[in-house]
């Protein structure tokens, strides 16, 4: 009951609702991608975390990285027996501490007295290091999960919307062919 110019022009109107449907959809999803990409990671934690040390957390690190090896173990079980060797058998004519070694026993002390809190200076470093990190990687995670998150909704969107909206282009399309078919074998009939 509709001419079929009119009909054309009213179906190419309804595709394009449909195809500016689609873009809406389509930008909707652009702007989450803009979004997460915003958000700022720190790429490079130890870079940060070096700029801002002071020099007596290097001293910190130093005494702790060489208290905790095998050099610092060695060379000071070697001192104290050239120590208690010097001592006790008044090698080079020296006899500067006796048997309890008194002397020995306050430098041990010293040196683990002021070793003791430069570890701990240097662990808590590392424990803020290691803070540090463990917020930039939830970051990374959080990120990662949101555009995860944006791929499953790309998919649905292209699964449930495209599909169903090309369908129905696919639809509008066999029409418009078999009206154009219809009025070409009427034009055929009118010839004959």
């Amino acid at each position: 009951f509709i001419a079929y110019a009119n009909l054309t022009k009213y179906s190419l109107t309804y595709l394009n609702k449909i195809i500016i449907r689609a873009q809406e959809k389509n930008d909707n999803i652009k702007g989450y991608i803009s979004s997460l990409s915003q958000e700022e990671l720190d790429s490079n934690v130890e870079e940060q975390f070096q700029a801002k040390i002071t020099f007596g957390q290097k001293i910190a690190d130093a005494v702790a990285k060489f208290g905790g090896s095998w050099t610092f173990i060695i060379s000071f079980i070697l001192l104290m027996a050239a120590w208690m060797l010097v001592n006790q058998l008044h090698l080079f004519g020296l006899h500067f501490d006796v048997y309890p070694f008194i002397l020995l026993n306050l430098a041990i002390s010293t040196l683990a007295a002021v070793q003791a809190p430069l570890i701990m200076m240097s662990q808590n470093r590392a424990a803020e290091y290691d803070r540090l990190q463990a917020q930039n990687d939830f970051k990374v995670n959080k990120k990662s999960e949101e555009e995860i998150r944006y791929l499953h909704a790309k998919l649905d969107h292209i699964v449930q919307q495209d599909q169903s909206e090309l369908l129905e282009i696919q639809r509008l399309q066999t029409e418009m062919l078999a009206s154009i078919s219809h009025q070409l074998s009427r034009l055929e009939k009118e010839k004959s």
